[in-house]
């Protein structure tokens, strides 16, 4: 089962696609006690490489190579999405318990809103909330634990205890100077600029406008995305610390 397992200085945060992730890698990136990596596997699926610290990847076994080697030299954080399939992850159990994986949601309706005015032609797997529990599930067998769940509504409207219990649970130190940070977009950020121009014009954590429930439930083809999701999302939801 793994166990017993040699624990590895690496913090991952999975999230569905427009669930605030962003802003939370933002932070991570903000606190400086460890190297911060932007979604290396989605890129590395996307692109057919990516960059990760001074090496460059072309596959997701790359990837997970590179993050345990630059574990070697100082603790990393990585976040990334779950717009596509990770079969690569999903079968190394060693670094499934090795690392410590946590995760982030967001109602689907919101987050399948904002998804959907970013890319029109969005298909239901994409969404990524199925993918998200699956990879959870993963975690919690490789480990015998429940992993670290954080509800972004939880995020935003009590950034300070969120973040506080986060830290707790992952076993770092709360650092609060990192709850405020420079607006602006960054240079991970580029060749995904679309994606994260509203982070970019952030300084905190804090709540856009949204009738994106409304939307979904209007529209026949994204209700039916949403009512596919749904029930992933309040299984990782039920797991969420209660800060």
């Amino acid at each position: 089962m793994g166990h017993t397992q040699e624990r590895i200085p690496v913090i991952a945060m999975w999230s569905a696609p427009r669930c605030r992730s962003t802003a939370f890698a933002r932070m991570m990136t903000e606190r400086g006690d460890r190297v911060v990596v932007h979604e290396p596997f989605s890129r590395v699926v996307d692109f057919g490489e990516v960059e990760v610290g001074d090496r460059v990847a072309r596959s997701e076994q790359d990837v997970l190579a590179t993050l345990r080697a630059m574990a070697n030299r100082q603790p990393v954080f990585f976040k990334d999405t779950t717009d596509f399939h990770y079969p690569a992850l999903l079968a190394d159990e060693a670094f499934l318990s090795a690392a410590t994986h946590t995760f982030i949601i967001r109602d689907p309706s919101e987050a399948i809103a904002s998804h959907h005015a970013l890319n029109p032609d969005l298909g239901r797997d994409e969404i990524g909330f199925a993918r998200l529990y699956e990879i959870f599930t993963a975690v919690q067998a490789a480990t015998g634990t429940t992993p670290v769940v954080v509800d972004s509504d939880d995020l935003l409207d009590r950034p300070a205890k969120t973040v506080r219990a986060y830290c707790s649970a992952v076993g770092i130190p709360f650092l609060p100077d990192a709850l405020s940070w420079e607006p602006g977009m960054r240079s991970e950020w580029q060749s995904t600029s679309k994606w994260h121009k509203s982070t970019s014009e952030t300084a905190g954590f804090t709540r856009g406008r949204s009738g994106g429930a409304a939307a979904v439930e209007a529209d026949p083809v994204l209700r039916a995305y949403r009512d596919y999701h749904l029930p992933y999302y309040e299984k990782l939801r039920a797991a969420a610390l209660r800060p």
